[in-house]
């Protein structure tokens, strides 16, 4: 490694040398360069404004040329229009409302339990299979790095249309009854399928959006949030009197998106840093989410009202919404927007003001890779998913997710059973509630999260905390039968739920980096599952079967383990869920906790992290 030494070098004498190809939409940077600052080897600020970046999307740089070290230098050469990967991030967001259909789970699982003659029990075991499904995507993470993307989402579609389609050919007895188990391996391989075309989106928009991975995460999971209560109100449009036919429609409307769209999911070569616009960009998309939200919600109200005309006109209307975030790619692709200002200052005779200004706020370091194996990360850099097993901090996280939002997917789970413990008998509502709330919770979540770190440079693990402090609001005020219950059971429940998921994920990736996201993702919503198997299976369902048979005239809390698989009880009344919402009302308590230790333990990182950011 050549030292320059701190007399002979200038800084004229590594200006990077850039110009515009005007036919091609190219920036080339004929020269860039990386130094070593001597005196703070270990002082790394990444994603900093007015810092030059590397091929990657990796921000580096200097305090000074003097008294550093020259390491290396070449060429690199990026496209300058946003639109192909804007265009990307339209059918990312299209891809992916097709992902939650495990959250219809709550509209066929009372058609399932008097099909099948099922108890209680055995419904929710067939729940925890639908979670499964939905958070074990190990499989789909590792594929992501040997196949191309419509491969994986090839993939999907396979499993998505066998499961719930073999699932739709028991239930329509066409086929001979088959044991639970049989039921249980459909589900889980249909709702696998989703973890496919998530893994895909999220991966591939995280790429080509590697300064914005907040809101396109939020944004991505917004839209997964929501599509429950889309693929809901487009069931409704074409809805028969045959029940089943739901399940016929998650099997196939999923796999004709995603095949129509797969080709189209890739990564896109081009531009890698933030611009002025991108921030405009993301706004109007969330702009268009809230109003998607709006006419779901006011759409659920009023369709009882409606001729069938008019909603097949606002069938329209709802499809119109979904291609409105297609505007964003075709504006940019008009604009004459050249550089934004981080180009504007790698120009030479150009330098910003606020980079003569502050020439300390943009430090660099590059380590030899020796030094860092031997060391080991620490918090805030990339960790491989074994080393961050090490870690407390992410055992704790884990232990709150689970529940935390082990709570919440149990209400959600039940919402069905809930509802017809409490005599209402439309329970399509509530699940299309819970699906816009839930999307309501992830873009709020993601959103305020942002807000904390940016503005006050505390751990993004306080907004989940305080979500979790809602959510478990929502459950006392359904313990405790107060006005409205199932109401606010629903909305506050969904929001702190959905929120877990807007948080979480950028919180693993700030604490453990982007090297293994798709691994660390994977393995943080299992929490999810093993929740749902520990407070659904096992602790719910066990209170609404010893009710069940208490009112069928049986106190015996023994004779519920002899029911056999033809028995079906049913509950009636607030107290057949009121007892597990107050339990689940001090479990969510503890996640605050447990929450607020690892605020209390990565607040430095974040400190160090975004405090620069602040000024």
């Amino acid at each position: 490694m050549p030292d320059h030494g701190d007399a002979d070098v200038s800084e004229n004498d590594y200006e990077p040398k850039i110009y515009q190809d005007e036919e091609f939409g190219k920036i080339v940077i004929k020269r860039w360069h990386i130094f070593t600052d001597k005196q703070r080897l270990r002082d790394v600020v990444k994603e900093r404004l007015h810092a030059s970046r590397l091929p990657g999307g990796v921000t580096w740089g200097i305090k000074s040329i003097q008294n550093s070290e020259h390491t290396c230098s070449g060429e690199w050469e990026y496209d300058v229009s946003m639109a192909p990967i804007t265009l990307h991030r339209a059918r990312s967001q299209a891809l992916i409302e097709m992902k939650g259909v495990g959250y219809l789970f709550g509209s066929i699982s009372p058609m399932i339990k008097s099909t099948m003659g099922y108890n209680q029990k055995q419904v929710s075991y067939l729940g925890v299979a639908k979670n499964l499904g939905d958070c074990i995507g190990f499989i789909a993470g590792a594929l992501c790095e040997i196949l191309p993307f419509w491969g994986v989402l090839s993939i999907g579609v396979l499993q998505t249309f066998v499961g719930y389609g073999f699932l739709w050919l028991i239930i329509a007895n066409r086929l001979t009854t088959l044991p639970l188990w049989v039921l249980f391996i459909a589900i889980f391989v249909g709702t696998n399928g989703e973890t496919y075309y998530n893994t895909a989106a999220l991966v591939s928009c995280v790429l080509n959006f590697p300064d914005s991975r907040g809101p396109i995460v939020g944004i991505l999971k917004g839209f997964a949030g929501l599509s429950g209560a889309i693929l809901s109100q487009m069931y409704h449009i074409f809805s028969t009197s045959n029940r089943t036919s739901l399940i016929l429609t998650i099997a196939i409307a999923p796999s004709i998106v995603v095949l129509s769209l797969m080709f189209s999911i890739r990564y896109v070569e081009g531009h890698r840093q933030q611009r002025p616009s991108d921030n405009l960009s993301f706004s109007f998309v969330y702009g268009v989410c809230l109003v998607l939200a709006a006419y779901l919600m006011s759409s659920l109200l009023l369709e009882d009202y409606l001729s069938q005309s008019l909603i097949i006109f606002c069938s329209i209307i709802l499809l119109s919404i979904l291609l409105l975030p297609l505007v964003v790619p075709i504006a940019l692709s008009f604009s004459s927007e050249v550089h934004d200002p981080i180009e504007e200052s790698l120009l030479p005779g150009e330098l910003s003001e606020s980079v003569q200004d502050k020439p300390e706020a943009i430090i660099g370091e590059v380590e030899t890779e020796a030094d860092s194996k031997k060391r080991g990360p620490k918090l805030g850099e990339n960790f491989i998913l074994r080393q961050a097993l090490g870690k407390a901090d992410l055992w704790l996280l884990f232990v709150s997710l689970v529940l935390g939002s082990g709570s919440g997917i149990t209400i959600i789970d039940n919402m069905g059973q809930i509802c017809e413990s409490l005599g209402y008998s439309n329970t399509r509502i509530f699940v299309s509630i819970i699906s816009i709330c839930n999307f309501l919770g992830r873009v709020g979540g993601g959103y305020l999260s942002e807000l904390i770190v940016r503005n006050y440079a505390y751990p993004r693990l306080v907004a989940l905390a305080i979500v979790q402090a809602i959510l478990a609001f929502g459950l006392l005020y359904y313990a405790m039968g107060w006005p409205a219950a199932i109401y606010m059971l629903t909305v506050l429940t969904s929001l702190g739920y959905g929120a877990h998921w807007g948080i979480a994920p950028a919180a693993v990736s700030e604490m453990f980096g982007l090297k293994c996201f798709g691994a660390l993702y994977n393995f943080v919503i299992l929490a999810m599952p093993t929740g749902s198997f520990i407070f659904s299976s096992i602790l719910a369902s066990r209170v609404y079967d010893y009710y069940a048979e208490k009112q069928a005239g049986n106190v015996d809390i023994k004779l519920i383990m002899q029911l056999t698989a033809e028995d079906s009880l049913t509950c009636m009344g607030s107290v057949c869920y009121s007892i597990t919402c107050a339990i689940l009302t001090g479990v969510v308590c503890i996640a605050v906790v447990l929450n607020l230790i690892v605020v209390r333990r990565t607040r430095s990182v974040y400190a160090h992290l975004y405090a620069k950011s602040q000024t």
